[in-house]
């Protein structure tokens, strides 16, 4: 694994780097505020899995019909898409709570989506928030077949039309993480970086495969046993539901980093990127729909992702807060702030960054160039 260091000349990021930990730190203080979870988040983790967990104890007792079952199936997939981005999420950033124990408990949270913690913490935590929008590092700008996210990668001529089967796409978000968990393990555990985090490879294989046996009967298997359900009913009800989850997923993470206006850098020669950290995050994170409550809370606040990058141990409860402070701090020292105002001016921004990337790659501007 590369390391790169971030380092610039300019006193300005510097200055604005440690004067932004001194605003933030100072809030909190000042409001005599924890940064973690408050009752709130408690209220809001009971509301997200009861969205989750009423509509499939309601095709297990109630027994309705394929119609039904398959919009309760869907709920399912919405509360789902709720607890990972409102849960799972701040736990396995350690941000849910000051309680270790608490945030290792709700970060099995991710077992909701049938996925793997160990391979969450190295993906996300680590290549994505240490080396955001970097190619070669940040796994989640890697091209994956016919999606290019990264600039610096070849173009191949499908991805011509990738704004237009994008979106289709996205749904199988969670679906891939399902099957592809073991491989990316593997992956892992061949590089090094099991061991490097202090992995036990018996102890993570042996979660993974037993996470997944147990999952699968539970969403599959006690609907087939317990209802009227036939096997492929169950099965169109299955996928229904993560095509659903893996889709709010995936676009929500895309909106803050594969839209206009945000960078993608490379290191140099001697594997140093040339800004304070805390600029990188700010030239490499976008904000969207800041104003939009409903939204905010059911996503966790990922809509604030420039916060959440810049302060990951920081419950999403205070983004609000703080991003007022970030975006007075960014200006005082001409560092940019970026922010889509709603929704779908995100999204809009999304597509056509997509279809840029799907036209040149800056290789190929640079030769046209010569």
């Amino acid at each position: 694994m590369k390391i790169i260091k971030f380092h610039s000349e300019q006193e300005r990021q510097k200055l604005f780097s440690k004067e932004l930990r001194q605003n933030v730190n100072a809030y909190f203080k000042e409001n005599n505020l924890s940064t973690k979870g408050n009752f709130t988040m408690i209220l809001k983790t009971i509301s997200v899995y009861s969205l989750f967990l009423l509509p499939f104890f309601a095709v297990l007792y109630l027994n309705p019909s394929f119609g039904v079952s398959w919009l309760l199936y869907i709920l399912i997939g919405i509360g789902t898409a709720g607890v990972g981005m409102s849960v799972m999420h701040d736990a396995l950033h350690n941000s849910y709570s000051k309680h270790k124990w608490v945030n290792k408990v709700m970060g099995w949270s991710m077992y909701v989506i049938g996925s793997n913690v160990f391979n969450w913490k190295i993906q996300h935590n680590i290549f994505h928030h240490a080396y955001t929008n970097i190619d070669g590092l940040d796994e989640d700008i890697r091209t994956r077949g016919i999606m290019r996210f990264s600039e610096h990668t070849p173009v191949e001529p499908i991805h011509k039309y990738q704004h237009l089967y994008s979106l289709p796409m996205y749904s199988m978000m969670t679906l891939a993480m399902l099957v592809g968990d073991l491989p990316r393990l593997i992956r892992y555990y061949k590089a090094g970086l099991m061991k490097q985090h202090l992995g036990n490879p018996f102890k993570e294989f042996s979660i993974l495969i037993a996470v997944k046996i147990i999952y699968l009967s539970v969403f599959i298997g006690l609907p087939i046993l317990n209802t009227d359900l036939l096997w492929h009913q169950v099965l169109i009800c299955f996928a229904s539901m993560h095509l659903i989850a893996g889709f709010i997923f995936a676009l929500t993470f895309q909106m803050a980093h594969i839209v206009e206006g945000v960078a993608q850098p490379l290191p140099d020669e001697h594997q140093v990127a040339e800004n304070e950290w805390a600029v990188h995050q700010l030239m490499t994170t976008a904000n969207f729909a800041p104003n939009n409550h409903l939204l905010n809370w059911y996503v966790g606040g990922l809509n604030f992702q420039v916060e959440h990058h810049l302060f990951p141990n920081i419950c999403h409860m205070h983004y609000p807060a703080i991003s007022k402070i970030v975006e007075a701090t960014a200006k005082k020292y001409d560092v940019p702030y970026l922010s889509n105002p709603t929704l779908f001016s995100a999204v809009r921004s999304h597509l056509r960054r997509l279809k840029e990337l799907g036209r040149v790659s800056i290789n190929e501007s640079n030769t046209a160039t010569h």
